[in-house]
């Protein structure tokens, strides 16, 4: 939609009683903003879209199951995991809704999610992008995370041919191997990659670069090599006694568990960090317990994560936090492993733990753990799963210049050398939802790359915040709350999904909450107020189009402007 111009034509006149008298020479202008949610989605979502989408249906003509589609289709713009992300997404675009300032955030997240499961329970494909394909290269994908499944998506959606070779068994990265199945059920993470797939996209699995094939192959056979190995590889704690039986790292454990193997953690798991990957160690090692009929044990293991700063300071999501302390998990605080004591044969006998208090902020902004002088104590431990952090295992890739533990590389993903782009893990540990915005990045500057030019980056929108929107013009109402399963019933059947999502009937609801901040939802406050009916309903509305303007009309009054609630209408 084009934005309407500043009009710099003499103000017009008024007649009063004392005479003529000029008013405003400010006139309307229609000007679409970013919306605080989608300036926060690190997947580039337009969340404001879909939402709305749904919300204003009725307005736009559109049935629930064609609002619902179009909304779908709109998400799969930018990612090709709304189901997936819709459970394991963090929502960091929830921390930045206008809404949060009236009654709090839109469930984002949780529309996702009914979004995503709507088009897996209607069997919506993928969208293709026109422009000019098929085209003949062919682009290699080293890891199918949800890094390397965005770049192969995006890459096959505009018509090129996408071969993603994956080390393990089976694809999905991280996506399967590191997030355990109560938290995001096999069957949704499958039926989203076989929408990939349904484009074309081979996945070639048990096929490790440096291994079956080489990366010079790679080069020398693809016109692009796109690198999202992900952080698999575990750091160690370099502890006296860490090397033996009994000890893991957070990421090994949950890949074989998530492998189904049968892991014996014994009766007393200590694990060690404070972030997601923890968390999920600590949850997994209760479901692995050999003695899984003594529920009054909560199934039979003890376990504790041991966390060198507060509950405040812990990286983890915080509902994965509750939710770990509901089912029985321990975690002691203000605690640092400091040595491991094994028996004479090598099995594990206790952790020797350091307490420790905070001193000054470090460089991640956090206060720092000091330790306490001579304030040590023994826990006896079975297992001891360390997920303090991880890194990439570049050792078989050979032949790519590495900054440490992770590859450099710019923000389209392009790494300077020749034919290489990277994203995800590769570049440094984040979010999965990071990582489908670069892989989407790197398959637009691959695209461009190949086509002889430059990726572009969308035209820069102002910002719409709290004190731009009308709180009082919307109506309140409460924020939708995920239904979730017991701790009971959780653990009496381990694998089944803990959140259950909210309902069709919330989700109508949620949507309906959403602002539209910065961009027009067709409330008719300007058309209302507008005293010279300079404001015209369009005929055939589109979504942030439901008004024209006539600014020959206008007098300045500003109402429009004053009345608008998301903040669309400015006085230029």
């Amino acid at each position: 939609m084009g934005l309407l111009k500043p009009v710099t034509k003499k103000p017009p006149l008024r007649m009063g009683g004392s005479g003529a008298t000029q008013v405003s020479n400010l006139r309307p202008q229609q000007v679409e903003k970013l919306a605080p949610c989608i300036g926060h989605c690190p997947s580039g979502n337009d969340i404001r879209g879909w939402l709305t989408t749904i919300a204003l249906r009725d307005k736009l003509g559109t049935s629930l199951e064609e609002a619902y589609t179009r909304a779908w289709m709109l998400e799969a713009e930018t990612t090709p995991f709304p189901a997936v992300m819709g459970r394991v997404c963090p929502h960091p675009c929830e921390a930045s809704c206008n809404r949060k300032e009236k009654d709090g955030a839109v469930a984002i997240n949780s529309v996702e999610r009914a979004l995503g499961d709507w088009g897996i329970s209607h069997g919506l494909a993928l969208p293709r992008l026109d422009v000019g394909g098929p085209f003949p290269e062919k682009v290699a994908v080293i890891g199918s995370g949800p890094a390397g499944l965005s770049c192969a998506y995006q890459l096959a959606r505009r018509g090129y041919q996408v071969v993603v070779f994956e080390s393990l068994p089976k694809p999905g990265g991280m996506l399967r191997y590191g997030i355990p199945e109560y938290r995001l059920p096999r069957a949704v993470l499958d039926a989203e990659i076989q929408k990939i797939t349904d484009l074309g996209v081979e996945i070639r699995c048990a096929t490790t670069v440096g291994k079956e094939i080489s990366l010079a192959e790679l080069r020398a056979g693809f016109a692009a090599v796109f690198v999202a190995i992900g952080a698999h590889q575990g750091k160690k704690l370099g502890l006296p006694g860490e090397e033996g039986p009994g000890v893991w790292t957070g990421t090994e454990f949950l890949n074989r568990a998530n492998s189904n193997e049968k892991l014996p953690v014994g009766d007393r798991v200590v694990v060690i960090g404070g972030g997601d990957t923890a968390v999920d160690a600590a949850r997994v090692s209760l479901r692995l317990s050999s003695d899984t009929a003594s529920m009054s044990r909560r199934m039979g293991a003890e376990v504790t994560i041991l966390y060198r700063r507060t509950r405040t300071e812990m990286p983890a999501i915080d509902r994965e936090i509750d939710e770990a302390l509901e089912e029985g998990v321990k975690i002691e605080y203000l605690a640092a492993p400091l040595r491991v004591l094994r028996r004479d044969d090598g099995s594990l006998a206790g952790l020797v733990v350091q307490r420790m208090q905070l001193g000054e902020p470090d460089a991640s902004g956090r206060r720092r753990p000091v330790p306490i002088e001579g304030d040590t104590y023994e826990l006896p431990v079975d297992t001891i799963l360390t997920a303090v952090s991880q890194e990439p295992d570049w050792a078989t890739l050979g032949e790519i210049a590495v900054n440490g533990s992770w590859i450099s590389a710019d923000e389209w993903g392009r790494t300077g050398i020749d034919k290489v782009f990277s994203g995800g893990d590769s570049l440094g540990l984040g979010l999965a939802t990071i990582s489908v915005g670069q892989g989407r990045k790197a398959a637009e500057a691959i695209h461009a790359t190949l086509r002889g030019g430059e990726p572009k980056a969308p035209p820069a929108l102002p910002t719409v915040g709290p004190e731009r929107i009308k709180m009082d013009r919307y109506d309140p109402a409460p924020r939708a709350e995920r239904r979730v399963l017991g701790p009971a019933e959780r653990l009496a059947h381990p694998m089944d999904e803990v959140d259950l999502g909210i309902t069709a009937e919330q989700a109508l609801a949620e949507v309906a909450r959403c602002f539209s901040c910065g961009k027009c939802f067709g409330c008719e406050k300007c058309w209302m107020y507008c005293q010279s009916n300079c404001f015209t309903k369009v005929s055939d509305p589109v979504l942030g189009h439901f008004y024209k303007v006539k600014i020959e009309v206008c007098d300045g009054c500003k109402k429009c402007a004053d009345e608008c609630p998301c903040g669309f209408v400015d006085m230029i």
